[in-house]
């Protein structure tokens, strides 16, 4: 009697062990198809510079706000790095069809896909070799909902381009203030005084300090309209020593190539090993007047001026 009662609960444990294994499989079946699903849905949803405000109920806050600031980078500095590729696809004609090749979760709030992506043109050629490309898609559960959380695992990369961004800012925030007030008296004043600065090149003397050698215009506009009319000026070039102090950035010292006959040796002795870039820049007026243009358009935006155009005294106006 015993032995039967032994083997019927032997059978039962068996039986229970069975379904429990087919539960816990059919289970899996179901979430990988849910996230293999939830994936393909992130992947229609993928940023670009048109599509990031829509994007954002598809990223976890955190990811879409590191997008957010690099998309709103200036824009000489947020696309030219080729992990940013993917993020600006559609432009240029250029269309993405994505597909799912697998997912792995690594743990109940993390999963890992691959996809396929191929982009095609918009009479639906591709080219076979070129046109299709795999990449890693992370998934992160919020709340019960899946969200893209990085892509290619360059969400480092972003936050670090993002830093880099911030400091070169805040050393050409420090420029542009001390030029405006060291050397803005200097000239006829208008409404605002504007630099352009033409960057040649950047030295870390330690964690606080840093060395910048650049070619600076300086510009006092009177706002007219819509448009900045310049009416004084001057260029001002060499070396300045920034220091970072309590979170400010502030010139030092500012080393400058001297007018008149000792311009080229004093330039040659300031900017050193640096002077073939500098010279390259000093000497077409056209690089100079694009920065100007990109830096007028960008002070414009940052300080919300209703200004259209810019124009230098006899010339025609430039629109921005």
């Amino acid at each position: 009697m015993k032995n039967r009662l032994n083997k019927s609960f032997m059978n039962k444990s068996i039986i229970i062990a069975i379904v429990t294994f087919l539960w816990m499989a059919v289970a899996c079946s179901n979430q990988e198809e849910q996230l293999r699903h939830r994936a393909a849905e992130l992947c229609q949803h993928l940023p670009h510079t048109d599509s990031l405000e829509q994007s954002k109920n598809y990223l976890t806050p955190d990811f879409y706000a590191i997008l957010d600031t690099l998309f709103h980078l200036p824009n000489h500095e947020a696309m030219d790095h080729e992990w940013l590729h993917f993020f600006v696809t559609n432009n240029g004609g250029a269309m993405t069809n994505c597909e799912v090749l697998s997912v792995e979760q690594s743990d109940p709030s993390h999963a890992l896909a691959t996809i396929r992506v191929r982009q095609t043109w918009e009479d639906d050629s591709f080219d076979e070799e070129n046109d299709m490309e795999e990449h890693l898609l992370s998934m992160e559960k919020v709340n019960g909902q899946w969200f893209l959380s990085d892509f290619d695992h360059h969400r480092q990369d972003c936050i670090r381009h993002i830093e880099i961004n911030r400091k070169e800012q805040n050393l050409r925030d420090a420029i542009s203030d001390y030029l405006v007030r060291e050397k803005g008296i200097l000239y006829r004043q208008g409404d605002v005084c504007i630099p352009t600065l033409l960057m040649v090149a950047t030295e870390e003397i330690d964690s606080i300090q840093a060395r910048v050698w650049c070619e600076t215009h300086l510009y006092w506009y009177d706002i007219v309209g819509d448009t900045l009319k310049a009416i004084s000026g001057g260029t001002h070039s060499g070396c300045m020593t920034i220091q970072q102090k309590n979170e400010q950035f502030l010139v030092t010292n500012f080393e400058q190539t001297t007018d008149g006959a000792g311009n080229e040796a004093s330039a040659k002795r300031i900017f050193a090993q640096h002077y073939d870039i500098y010279q390259n820049i000093h000497s077409h007026h056209d690089v100079a007047e694009a920065v100007r243009k990109e830096q007028l358009g960008e002070y414009i935006q940052r300080h919300h001026l209703s200004i259209r155009y810019y124009q230098d005294y006899g010339q025609e106006a430039v629109e921005l």
